[in-house]
């Protein structure tokens, strides 16, 4: 089958796939007139990229505008189907094509998190010397998903949800393309603004949607006759019967609803945490992110005042691994109410704030003598070091911090949960 008989039967979505960067829509601060990521790629000087970015926030779009317009070669690896051995022989033609030809390779890898880690390992090389330009896409955050390593050798450029205003123009230009719907339908206002809502800054979502409204409203037919199908809220409706919930994963109300969960869980409110928790389920946040988000309030603001709390959010993650939904729902919530019902300390955080902010600001202090590494010439000299463990209760009055720090206090216990045993261990002798 030719390209253009292809294109005729791919969905709309496939088919409205901008193909230069004017046609390119939303994400100005990512790849907006002037961004280093626009610049790089109007003259062809790109380096190394992860995109980083939700579902149809036109991350592969971007990848197929850079293979259309640059000059080198561009590759492809399946981060489903690929394997190190693909890897290896797409390294290996990179290498005899900059050696024979002088050309440059971009490598694009899809979904780059789902490659293992030997998987990821087999680029370091080929990416540090630039045998390979990687284009890699994400929709997990690569701080977490993808080697370090890599992400070093790499800039990360985040794509988020596109904005109303992106929605509306995409689905403005669908409407009148030869390639969309050739200006065959008439959509409503009212349906417009539904399809908008509904899209929740998914371009793949409006567009699909779009398309299954418009093959319903075919099959009614016009209204009268030599007039357009006509697209309404109501077809909109039985193309997606499910209710939506004002949850658009982007912007203020994304921000708001893990706000109101976070900190209903450190008010110690297990219903409205597990309330927040079914919104943002419901309305297809990823699990994972809400669980990185328990796991450092597990610390913030539970610390030491329930030392299994971590414990517990560290399982809640791992669920999240390897159960995925629909059952990880239960492990959340599990983890959700501990954490609510947990007694609060913000002590571990206010701890770690305080030292760092010295350390930042304050003076460049020493190590106290008899503190210092004893494996070189002269640490005869360096005063006593009491062992603790040769004195009662494995304690002995000694220094510890610096002289210009003596008697300054960074962690500062509550008398909350178990905190409260550490209380009054370090302060028995005051």
């Amino acid at each position: 089958m030719s390209d253009e008989n292809k294109m005729k039967v791919a969905p709309l979505a496939a088919r409205m796939r901008p193909q230069t960067l004017d046609e390119y829509c939303g994400q100005e601060a990512a790849v907006g007139e002037g961004t280093w990521l626009r610049n790089a790629i109007s003259s062809d000087t790109l380096s190394s990229i992860i995109l980083f970015g939700p579902a149809g926030t036109g991350k592969t779009s971007l990848a197929r505008i850079i293979a259309q317009t640059t000059h080198a070669y561009f590759d492809e690896v399946s981060a489903v189907t690929g394997t190190v051995a693909d890897l290896r022989k797409a390294i290996a033609e990179a290498q005899t094509r900059l050696g024979i030809q002088g050309q440059r390779t971009i490598l694009f890898i899809d979904e780059i998190h789902r490659f293992s880690k030997s998987q990821q390992d087999a680029l370091l090389h080929a990416v540090e010397d630039r045998t390979v330009i990687l284009i890699g896409a994400t929709t997990e955050n690569p701080y977490f998903e993808v080697n370090p390593p890599l992400v070093s050798r790499s800039r990360v450029v985040e794509l988020g949800y596109l904005s109303d205003e992106a929605i509306g123009e995409i689905i403005a230009r669908a409407l009148t393309s030869e390639r969309g719907l050739k200006n065959e339908y008439a959509l409503e206002p009212d349906a417009l603004e539904a399809l908008v809502s509904l899209a929740g800054g998914d371009a793949r979502v409006a567009l699909s949607t779009l398309e299954s409204a418009a093959q319903v409203a075919f099959h009614k037919g016009p209204e009268k006759k030599g007039a357009k199908p006509r697209i309404t809220r109501a077809i909109l409706e039985d193309v997606l019967p499910q209710k939506n919930i004002p949850y658009d994963k982007k912007g203020d109300n994304h921000y708001d609803v893990i706000s109101a969960f976070i900190k209903s869980m450190r008010g110690s409110d297990p219903d409205a945490a597990v309330y927040w928790l079914a919104h943002m389920l419901d309305g297809g946040e990823d699990p994972k992110f809400i669980a990185r988000r328990m796991f450092i309030l597990a610390s913030e603001d539970i610390g030491n005042a329930d030392p299994h709390a971590l414990l517990v959010a560290e399982a809640a993650f791992k669920a999240c691994e390897v159960i995925g939904m629909p059952e990880c729902r239960i492990n959340l919530a599990h983890a959700a109410i501990y954490l609510a019902c947990a007694p609060k300390s913000n002590a571990c955080y206010m701890a770690i704030n305080e030292a760092l902010r010295e350390v930042k600001k304050g003076k460049a202090h020493r190590v106290p003598n008899h503190l210092r590494d004893r494996h070189r010439p002269g640490s005869e000299a360096y005063g006593d070091y009491l062992y603790p463990h040769d004195y009662e209760g494995g304690w002995v009055q000694q220094q510890y911090l610096p002289d210009d720090l003596l008697g300054t206090e960074f962690y500062r216990p509550k008398r909350q949960g178990v905190e409260e045993k550490i209380y009054n261990k370090k302060y028995k002798s005051k």
